[in-house]
């Protein structure tokens, strides 16, 4: 068997190794996705603003740490992805075979199942790079990690995903062996707004496919 960590993985190889298809247009799910109208309360959009204008000031500045935890958990925690049914785990290991390769590393955040240990994940946000450095494939990377998911999960389900680059938002979808990528959204912008509002939709996708 061949093997190979997740950061070592390019979008181009997945498509050779496992034959995964990635569609630019009229992917029904992506549409779906970016036309989510999720409602704002005054008080989330008061808060974004001090978000985005945070971003806006330091994005060049802040190291991956710092985006980390100045920005993107602030982000993520206004969107409350926390229930008895399941919530947010970061820097898991995760583990699978697929063909020929055993592919392996650290997932950086997912949303899941379980209390201690997470089990059918949902959504993954690929936490990158500053934006002036830049040394793996962050969509090969986040791509490869939901491929190991399909391998674990009970169910098929559609898996969402976000991968990070400073202040910009990549959107994913994955279905089967196909999926999509968004266009890039500036978080330091009035773009926060559909960021916020495409991660809600996840939480609300997550808890229709729980039936709760």
């Amino acid at each position: 068997m061949k093997k190979r960590k997740f950061e070592d993985w390019e979008f181009e190889q997945i498509h050779k190794e496992f034959g995964y298809k990635r569609h630019y247009k009229n992917f029904a799910l992506l549409e779906t996705w970016q036309a989510c109208d999720e409602p704002i309360n005054a008080t989330e959009m008061q808060r974004l603003e001090q978000l985005r204008e945070r971003l806006f000031y330091y994005a060049e500045t802040w190291n991956e740490d710092e985006l980390k935890f100045m920005f993107i958990s602030q982000l993520v925690e206004l969107v409350d992805f926390y229930s008895e049914h399941y919530k947010i785990f970061t820097q898991r290991k995760f583990a699978a075979v697929i063909g020929e390769w055993v592919v392996n590393g650290v997932v950086d955040f997912v949303v899941a199942r379980g209390l201690q240990n997470p089990s059918q994940p949902f959504f993954f946000l690929h936490e990158y790079k500053q934006e002036r450095k830049r040394d793996n494939d962050p969509l090969g990377q986040l791509l490869i990690e939901m491929l190991v998911t399909q391998q674990q999960n009970e169910s098929p389900i559609s898996l969402y995903g976000c991968y990070v680059v400073g202040r910009n938002y990549f959107f994913v979808v994955l279905q089967g062996q196909e999926y999509a990528v968004s266009h890039e959204f500036d978080a330091s912008s009035d773009d926060i707004i559909a960021i916020f509002r495409m991660f809600r939709f996840v939480k609300h996708t997550i808890e229709a496919q729980l039936s709760i």
